[in-house]
C-alpha cells in the first residue's frame, strides 16, 4: 500500500492527517483553526463520536432533568439538521417571524444525509455527495408543497438540463460494466455495455452503448446453459401468472422478493442468481432476496417483460438533478436563508462553492441558531412548556421552550422522551433502516475507465455493489473534469449485510448495521483499491499513484422503507399515521415520519408538523 495514503493517525474514528494532496490541504481550516467539515476526510457521516451518547442512552443510561437548571429559554427547538430538520425551522420562521428558533444536531456537520464532502487533488477543486444524492423524479413525484420550497430556495430545475453533461461519458464510448469476481466465478472480469438500464438513470438510451444480451452473455463466465437462462430473463415473454389480472399479480409480486421470482418463475442457476442478488442494494438498500419483486418490475429489472409490467413515471424521469454535493446543496441553501451570516451569495449557483463559516450557526441572540455537536438525550413536555436535555461540547444542557419539531431518526424518540403512549413506541420499533457507506475516492486521473470503455461498474458479489465516476456537473464556477487527465471523483455503495441469512428483515437489518460499525476505515480503503485494481488493473490502473484521497460516509441508520413494503409486510395501514401523532407539544418531522427516504417526504412533513406546532 503507499505510504501517501496510509501515513495517517485517527482519534475517535476523525482522520487527523492525511497525505499531502488530499483533502486537508483543500482550502485551509477556519480563521480559528478550527476544521473545516467538509473537508475532513477518513470517517464521516455519522462517527463514532456523533453516536455514542444516543446508543450509551439507547442501552440504558439515564438522565435526570430536574438535575439541570435551565440555561435557556427560545419558542421552538428543532432536533435534527437535516432537510426535514432545516426545513422545519424555515417554515417556522416563515409562519412566525418574531419567534427565537434552535436547532440541535448530534453530527458535526448540518444536513443529515445530505452530506457534502470536499477535496483538493493536485490544486483542483473537488466537490463530491455523502448522502441524499439528487432532486429525484421532481416532475412526477415531488408535491406542489416540497417544489415550492425548491423555488423558494432559489432552485430553477430546468438549469440542470444544461449543468448537467448527459453525453460526457458517451462521446468517449463508456457504458455500463458488470464487475464478475473470481470468488464466485473462477475469474476477475469486467464485462463492459450491460444493457439493463438500472432506472432512474441519467443516461439516455440511445446513449447508454448498451450491447445485445445475447452478446453481453457470451462474455460473462457463465456455462451455455446459463446464459441461455440471461437470455431468456430478457427477451422471453413469459407470464408467471396466467390468469391473473394486472391487478393481482401486482399483489403477488408485492408479497414475492425478487430473488424468489427469478428462481421459482425462471428457475435461474446461483450464478444467474449471483448476478441480480447485490444489484438491488444501491437503490432498494435490499439485497434481492429482501427487495420486493413489484419494486424491481417498476424500476426495469429484466423478467416481466410478458406480464404488462412497465418502469414508473418517476423512474423514467432524466436523473440529472443533481448539484455537485448532491442534495447537501439544499441544506446549505436552507442554512443560508435561516443565517444569512454564514454565507454569502444568493443563487443556486454561487452555493456550490460558498464557504460557509461555521462560527457564525450559534452566534448569541440570533433569530435562529444552529448548534451542531448536541445529543438531544431528554425530552419532556411540561404543561404549556417543553424541557429539552442535550449533551454538547459545553456539557448537558437544558432548554426550555413552547413546543419541539423532533426530526431525528423515529426509532430513538422512545429512548428519550418518556411521555410516547405503549402503542405508538411500538409503531415506532418497527421503523428499522438500512444501513447504508457512500464513499468518495478522489483519483488524479481517470484514463483507465476511459480505456475500458466504462463508467459506472455493477460489482452484485462484491463489498462496493456499485462503483461509477461522478455525476458530470458543472455549476456556477465548478466545473467538472472535461478529460481523463483531470482529477475526478469515483463514488462507491457499500451497503453491509448480516453474517448470516435471517428470514425476518428487520433483524437483517439490525444484523447488519452491527456488523457496519465494527468495520474499520482499512477495510474500506482496502476494498477500494482491490475492486477497482480487479477493474481496471488492465487497463493501466495503479491505486498507489493514482489514489489522492478516501472519505467514507457511515449511515448506520440510512434508507427507511414503506411499513407494507416486504420489510414489514404484516403492518397496518395506519402505522404511519400512528407513529407520528404528536405527543403533547411535541411534533414528528423528517423523512422517517414518513417512512420514505426521500427529499421532499421530508420537506412535506416539516411543513405538517409547523402546522401542527403553529394551530
Amino acid at each position: 500500500m503507499s505510504h501517501e495514503i496510509t501515513r495517517r493517525e485517527f482519534i475517535d474514528g476523525v482522520l487527523c492527517l492525511v497525505a499531502a494532496g488530499a483533502a486537508s490541504g483543500a482550502r485551509g481550516a477556519d480563521p480559528k483553526g478550527t476544521p473545516y467539515p467538509p473537508e475532513l476526510t477518513g470517517f464521516r457521516g455519522s462517527r463514532e463520536p456523533d453516536y455514542r451518547i444516543a446508543h450509551a442512552v439507547r442501552d440504558g443510561e439515564a438522565y435526570s432533568m430536574e438535575a439541570y437548571p435551565v440555561s435557556e429559554e427560545v419558542d421552538y427547538v428543532v432536533v435534527g439538521a437535516g432537510i426535514g430538520g432545516l426545513s422545519a425551522a424555515y417554515y417556522l420562521r416563515e409562519l412566525a417571524p418574531s419567534a427565537g428558533v434552535l436547532i440541535l444536531d448530534n453530527h458535526d456537520d448540518f444536513g443529515g444525509h445530505a452530506r457534502r464532502n470536499e477535496f483538493d487533488v493536485d490544486g483542483r477543486f473537488l466537490i463530491g455527495y455523502g448522502g441524499s444524492e439528487s432532486i429525484e423524479a421532481p416532475r412526477s413525484s415531488w408535491t406542489p408543497n416540497s417544489l415550492h420550497l425548491l423555488k423558494e430556495l432559489g432552485i430553477h430545475l430546468d438549469r440542470f438540463h444544461t449543468a448537467f453533461h448527459q453525453d460526457l461519458y458517451p462521446r468517449l464510448g463508456m457504458s455500463l460494466g458488470h464487475l464478475f469476481r473470481r470468488e464466485v466465478y473462477g475469474v476477475d472480469k469486467l464485462v463492459v455495455g450491460d444493457p439493463q438500464r438500472d432506472l432512474p438513470t441519467d443516461t439516455p438510451a440511445p446513449l447508454a452503448h448498451s450491447r445485445r444480451i445475447e452478446d453481453f452473455a457470451q462474455d460473462c463466465p457463465l456455462t451455455d446453459s446459463q446464459r441461455r437462462q440471461l437470455v431468456a430473463l430478457f427477451k422471453e415473454q413469459r407470464d408467471c401468472f396466467p390468469g391473473k389480472s394486472a391487478t393481482e399479480k401486482r399483489e403477488i409480486l408485492s408479497k414475492l422478493s425478487y430473488a424468489d421470482f427469478l428462481v421459482k418463475c425462471w428457475g435461474v442457476d446461483p450464478p444467474v442468481l449471483d448476478m441480480y442478488l447485490g444489484r438491488t442494494l444501491d437503490l432498494f438498500g435490499l439485497s434481492a432476496d429482501f427487495a420486493q419483486a413489484i419494486g424491481a418490475a417498476i424500476t426495469g429489472y429484466p423478467g416481466f417483460q410478458g406480464m404488462g409490467f412497465k418502469p414508473n413515471a418517476d423512474s423514467l424521469e432524466p436523473y440529472i438533478y443533481h448539484f455537485p454535493d448532491g442534495n447537501a446543496s439544499i441544506a446549505r441553501l436552507l442554512v443560508r436563508k435561516l443565517i444569512p451570516r454564514a454565507a454569502s451569495g444568493h443563487s443556486m449557483e454561487d452555493i456550490v462553492t460558498t464557504r460557509f463559516a461555521y462560527d457564525e450557526l450559534d452566534r448569541d441572540n440570533a433569530a435562529t441558531r444552529l448548534r451542531l455537536s448536541s445529543t438531544v438525550v431528554r425530552l419532556a413536555n411540561d404543561g404549556t412548556r417543553v424541557n429539552v436535555l442535550y449533551a454538547g461540547p459545553e456539557g448537558i444542557r437544558r432548554v426550555s421552550c413552547r413546543n419541539v419539531i423532533y426530526a431525528g431518526y423515529e426509532t430513538m424518540l422512545p429512548y428519550i422522551c418518556g411521555d410516547i403512549p405503549q402503542a405508538q413506541r411500538q409503531f415506532m420499533a418497527g421503523n428499522v433502516k438500512a444501513p447504508f457507506v457512500y464513499i468518495n475516492v478522489a483519483l488524479r486521473n481517470w484514463r483507465a475507465w476511459v480505456s475500458r470503455q466504462v463508467h459506472a461498474i455493477i460489482n452484485p458479489t462484491g463489498f462496493y455493489c456499485s462503483i461509477k465516476l461522478d455525476y458530470p456537473v458543472s455549476l456556477g464556477t465548478y466545473q467538472f473534469a472535461k478529460t481523463p487527465d483531470e482529477p475526478i471523483l469515483v463514488h462507491l455503495v457499500h451497503v453491509p449485510r448480516a453474517p448470516s441469512h435471517l428470514s425476518d428483515c428487520r433483524a437483517s437489518l439490525r444484523a447488519a448495521r452491527t456488523v457496519l460499525y465494527g468495520r474499520t476505515f482499512a477495510e474500506f480503503e482496502t476494498a477500494a483499491r482491490d475492486e477497482l485494481t480487479r477493474a481496471l488493473g488492465t487497463a493501466g490502473f495503479d491505486a498507489d499513484r493514482d489514489i489522492a484521497a478516501i472519505t467514507v460516509n457511515r449511515w448506520g441508520h440510512g434508507y427507511a422503507f414503506d411499513p407494507n413494503a416486504l420489510a414489514a409486510p404484516d403492518a397496518p395501514r395506519n402505522l404511519v399515521t400512528e407513529s407520528r401523532r404528536p405527543v403533547g407539544r411535541i411534533s414528528i418531522a423528517g423523512s422517517d415520519a414518513a417512512w420514505d427516504a426521500i427529499a421532499y417526504a421530508a420537506i412535506d412533513e416539516a411543513r405538517r408538523a409547523v402546522n401542527e406546532v403553529l394551530q
